[in-house]
């Protein structure tokens, strides 16, 4: 036997061994189809921008016959469920509504008072209620610079002890906002929108320091205009549980211990219908999934997930994760998520996967460097597009299954923070004005949607979706089926010239 023979048939095992560890079991095999770039380009071809806004005309509709939103706990939701769901049995899905509950903070106080004249503040979720009767303080303003509050400087120049802080919506987390404040020695904050309507069913993201809660932008003017003013803050609440309801989505086809799954909220906040958040999301993910069909010629199962709560923190998704197993888990080969995908001053982020921006949480568990550079490729080569990194902050679904380690990316037009010069000049737009002044709002309608970044990101959706959908090789080192035929064919092959070679010598 010479040395290169051994060393080609040392391969030959080793591979083949490798592959016996990942031949698990399944309950569905794939057919015989496409390979992945012929699959990606089928997809992409067949996801048409207009149909993906008749699904935003659909959403739209819904809300106009259901009090004007789609937020969770509203008949709009529920309507908006039956709609992606009877589409998705339609096409052949193995579709499923699992129910959830979450908490729902009821409003007891909702004030700011300065002399005689009251203000609605609503509280955020996760903050602190204030005693009966509130909590009084000499009312400071921040200053509005481009990232007011976000910066502890912010606070300089003036004493904040004691004092109820207002500032201004935009740039930054509020949890990072009223912390500052918090630091400075603020007793209480009001953060003013930065566009038309109230500011309400947002969160800290996390249990905060001291009490705070949004007023509408003209309520936040005319505030600022007193400011020194003794201000009292009443802000208190009562949590009620409720029950809303997830869509998912599996193909019949494909591993299901290496499912691709890809995911989308689906509810509004109660100040408007979502078309942009997270109608477009919802939308181009409906078109993908219908596109692909129910039994798709894939190597892998492809789940798709429609989340409720959202807005509430997370609430639908969250659940979900937590539901499964650990071994549940592991089927689970990578997460996509699309959440605002046609803002109207767009941006064109992808989740920064391998923390390359070295901003904020860092990278993502292992694989999702990988799952942003085919999202960056694409839009690179195909579309034209250059793309900026965005942090995972933990604003949108993908958050819970970064905790439990599976890998993430995907994409986003952009929300309440402001678009650069550099930015303008890079995609067009409006440079000094939010990626999507509508945010939250009830402009957030059908008449404010980028359609150019809609068709871009539901096609760079389709792409990646239907490129994992053959092969996950490059996030966690499982092969496509017909790379693993043609490993074993090899073996075979050279086992069956070994013999020979063995009788030959005999």
């Amino acid at each position: 036997m010479s040395a290169r023979t051994g060393v080609r048939r040392a391969a030959i095992l080793a591979a083949s061994a490798s592959l016996a560890l990942l031949a698990v079991p399944t309950a569905t095999a794939a057919p015989a189809g496409l390979d992945g770039p012929a699959l990606a380009k089928k997809l992409t071809k067949d996801v048409q921008v207009e149909a993906v806004n008749r699904h935003l005309i659909a959403f739209q509709r819904i809300a106009e016959r259901n009090g004007g939103n789609r937020a969770a706990g509203t008949s709009g939701y529920d309507a908006s469920v039956d709609y992606v769901a009877g589409k998705l049995r339609a096409a052949g899905f193995d579709v499923t509504t699992p129910e959830f509950t979450y908490p729902v903070q009821v409003y007891d106080a909702t004030t700011a008072k300065v002399g005689s004249t009251s203000y609605e503040a609503l509280p955020m979720e996760y903050s602190p209620q204030t005693p009966v009767g509130g909590v009084t303080g000499p009312l400071r303003v921040v200053a509005e610079d481009g990232t007011p509050g976000c910066e502890a400087e912010d606070f300089a120049g003036q004493d904040f002890t004691g004092s109820i802080a207002l500032i201004r919506r935009g740039s930054c987390t509020f949890d990072i906002k009223h912390r500052n404040a918090a630091a400075a020695g603020a007793i209480g904050v009001l953060v003013a929108n930065n566009a038309p309507g109230p500011l309400g069913g947002v969160t800290l993201g996390q249990p905060g320091v001291v009490p705070t809660g949004g007023v509408s932008q003209a309520d936040g003017t005319a505030l600022a205009a007193r400011a020194g003013e003794a201000v009292t803050v009443d802000l208190r609440f009562h949590e009620e549980e409720k029950v809303s309801r997830n869509v998912i989505a599996q193909t019949r086809t494909g591993r299901e211990d290496n499912v691709v799954m890809a995911g989308a909220h689906l509810d509004s906040v109660e100040e408007g219908a979502g078309i942009n958040d997270n109608g477009t999301g919802s939308a181009g993910l409906l078109e993908a999934a219908l596109r692909l069909g129910g039994s798709p010629k894939v190597n892998n199962a492809v789940r798709f997930g429609w989340w409720g709560a959202e807005e509430l923190g997370l609430v639908g998704s969250t659940k979900y994760v937590q539901s499964l197993s650990f071994e549940q888990q592991l089927d689970i080969a990578l997460y996509l998520n699309f959440d605002m995908i046609g803002s109207p001053n767009a941006a064109y982020f992808v989740y920064d996967g391998d923390d390359s921006d070295g901003v904020g949480a860092g990278a993502g568990p292992y694989g999702s460097a990988q799952i942003e550079k085919a999202f960056t490729d694409y839009l690179t080569a195909e579309k034209g597009v250059q793309t900026e990194g965005t942090d995972f902050t933990g604003r949108s679904d993908y958050g819970e299954f970064i905790a439990q380690g599976i890998p993430a990316g995907g994409l986003f037009t952009g929300a309440e923070q402001i678009k650069t010069e550099a930015q303008a000049a890079k995609w067009g737009g409006r440079a000094g004005v939010a990626y999507d002044p509508n945010y939250h709002g009830a402009g957030d309608n059908l008449g404010n949607v980028d359609r150019v970044a809609l068709e871009r990101n539901s096609d760079a959706a389709a792409w990646v979706i239907a490129s994992y959908a053959i092969s996950t090789e490059d996030v966690n080192g499982v092969p496509a089926r017909s790379s693993r035929a043609a490993v074993r064919a090899s073996a075979r092959t050279f086992h069956v010239a070994e013999h020979h070679s063995h009788a030959d010598a005999s």
